[in-house]
């Protein structure tokens, strides 16, 4: 992780930290010590490209989630969500999956059987957005927006995939607790996209190939969180991936484990809860859950 001079687009970079889940690397770049949020994300992982083996997939049993929104969208393969609400949904490459956990939710992560017999892939992002003091107790809901609904812009050499908000003119369906800005960018060779400066703070994400914004390079893995109210042009020489995320920065929230809050005593308190099992069960997935651990791999207290 290092911060860069004030003249520099990039206004830090920050190296991921990865885990090995055996199928797979998940790399988290956020939070960590020096950033915690960019914008309403206060959560970034990234995984894949992977294939998993004939017979093997993801298994995230069921756990729980308050404080938050989770964001969903993978580039490859295929996830079969569900929850307490009783919703199912398998999610496919282009579309998002948004599920708002507010006063509590709990729901599991599992690859579908046709993956698991084909050995299939896995690539993608799972991203989760602090929700706004006023909402951060808001019923719990879930919905899928399918690759189709979200708007595409295209141009010579350039691709882009609105996962939310407001960008480039076009705005995607997905609901926005707080501003947010997020984007999948496909560039061919020689290929450009403009970066507006309408977002409070906005980092990119290169997941594959080469690129660079105004000229700086961007590192494989490594998130760059961009200089704030400056418009900038990313490129790529020879083809890229990007990941966009960003919007309103907001004030700094507590994490531990899967829990996000502004008060640490609401996350003391869904700890209590998970343990005497107090949230809700997810329909057809009764029978496992993930315990609440001793020490969390995800902790940021600011």
């Amino acid at each position: 992780m290092s911060e860069l001079s004030p003249e520099t687009a990039i206004a830090l970079q920050v190296d991921p930290v990865s885990h090995d889940l055996g199928a797979f690397d998940v790399r988290r770049a956020v939070p960590q010590p020096k950033c915690r949020m960019v914008g309403p994300f206060v959560f970034i992982d990234q995984f894949g490209p992977a294939q998993y083996d004939i017979g093997k997939g993801m298994d995230v049993r069921p756990h729980p989630h308050i404080g938050l929104s989770t964001v969903t969208y993978l580039m490859q393969g295929a996830i079969d969500h569900r929850d307490s609400l009783g919703s199912f949904a398998t999610i496919r490459p282009g579309a998002v999956n948004l599920m708002t956990a507010g006063s509590g939710i709990v729901h599991s992560e599992r690859s579908p059987q046709s993956e698991r017999d084909a050995g299939g892939k896995i690539y993608g992002t799972q991203t989760w957005l602090a929700l706004p003091d006023a909402l951060e107790e808001t019923a719990p809901a879930f919905e899928s927006v399918a690759a189709g609904d979200l708007p595409v812009i295209e141009d010579t050499c350039a691709k882009a995939r609105v996962i939310m908000g407001s960008l480039w003119g076009v705005t995607a369906p997905t609901t926005c607790h707080a501003a947010t800005v997020n984007a999948d960018i496909i560039l061919g060779a020689g290929g450009a996209m403009p970066i507006d400066a309408d977002a409070d703070e906005r980092a990119l994400l290169l997941v594959e190939g080469e690129a660079e914004v105004d000229g700086e390079p961007l590192a494989l893995f490594t998130l760059a969180v961009l200089r704030p109210g400056r418009a900038m042009v990313l490129r790529s020489g020879s083809g890229a991936r990007v990941v966009l995320m960003g919007g309103e920065a907001m004030t700094r929230r507590h994490v531990w484990w899967n829990f996000v809050s502004s008060s640490r005593d609401r996350i003391n308190q869904a700890k209590d809860d998970w343990r005497a099992g107090r949230f809700p069960k997810v329909p057809g997935d009764e029978e496992e859950f993930i315990p609440l651990p001793d020490v969390p791999k995800t902790v940021s207290y600011p």
